[in-house]
């Protein structure tokens, strides 16, 4: 496995650009499959680090295969609606398997889908269509589930209201939430990708921290005294996510403030919980808690 190349599209993304540096400090090989139009100063970035660029164009099998050629797994760190994550994985699974690429890891990276009725999340649907498209493929694939991005706590998830000292949750204070850095999952997802022998799911979680728990955390960091808020009830979320879609134009976003709020739904819901969870599969890497999240803030 020292000579294998790992192909990893998406990199010159958040997520992406972590999992490339995370493979190059173990001393992998990592192929950057970019779009023809993609950030220059992003690439640059990547080549620097170390990292051979392959330019494509995502409508074209031929040339997205000849990017795969020689790889040992790919990796798609992929961000978008339908036409990203089924239409352009999609291609890039099929161009894996042209090329002979013996594993495939989608761009999944979230709760555990694969327990939640669809219709509750649009953008955990979009993953599910594509996994029923990939588990027909003649591909060995791993799923990486690591809850929702710790790195979020600090300001894009309405959980914890910094300026109102408040912890808001839904439902049930104590239900436990799954949630992990991007930088952690970046970690073990180079370490999956170097190891050939990784199951269809792998599932793992910085922490697993309830609402009642963050405030008893972020009051500690910041020695300011934070409370609980009950916003409502899971019925009540879901009331408010159908009249938000209404009433909001529709829009191309990736993440509409409704689908946040169906995200949120699910996790409280405790329906998506991870478990078992996986951590321990690569000794090396250290976990970050929110604690440390929260403290770094």
């Amino acid at each position: 496995m020292d000579n294998a190349i790992t192909v990893l599209a998406g990199a010159t993304g958040n997520l992406g650009g972590r999992i490339a540096r995370a493979i190059l400090e173990r001393g992998a090989n990592v192929r950057a499959v970019v779009r023809h139009n993609s950030d220059p100063e992003k690439v640059e970035e990547l080549r620097k680090r170390g990292a051979p660029i392959a330019e494509v164009d995502f409508n074209s099998v031929s040339e997205v295969t000849g990017a795969c050629q020689g790889g040992a797994c790919v990796i798609s760190a992929l961000s978008g609606l339908r036409d990203v994550i089924v239409e352009a994985q999609t291609l890039l699974l099929d161009a894996a398997v042209k090329a002979g690429v013996p594993r495939f890891i989608p761009s999944d990276y979230a709760i555990d889908f694969t327990k939640l009725p669809p219709g509750t999340n649009r953008n955990l649907d979009l993953r599910r269509e594509f996994q029923e498209r990939l588990d027909k493929a003649p591909i060995a694939a791993t799923s990486i589930l690591n809850g929702m991005f710790t790195d979020l706590l600090t300001g894009q998830a309405p959980i914890i209201l910094f300026k109102l000292k408040r912890v808001v949750y839904w439902e049930d204070a104590d239900q436990r939430l799954d949630l992990t850095t991007m930088d952690d999952t970046a970690e073990f997802t180079a370490a999956a990708a170097l190891d050939s022998s990784t199951p269809r799911f792998l599932r793992i979680a910085g922490d697993q921290i309830s609402a009642r728990g963050l405030v008893e955390v972020v009051s500690e960091v910041t020695r300011e005294k934070f409370r609980l808020f009950r916003a409502g009830g899971l019925r009540r979320l879901a009331a408010l996510i159908k009249m938000t879609r209404a009433v909001l134009p529709k829009s191309s976003a990736v993440y509409p403030p409704w689908q946040g709020m169906q995200y949120l739904h699910n996790m409280f819901s405790g329906r998506a919980k991870l478990e078992p969870l996986d951590n321990d599969r690569y000794p090396g890497i250290r976990w970050t808690t929110a604690r440390d999240v929260l403290a770094a803030r």
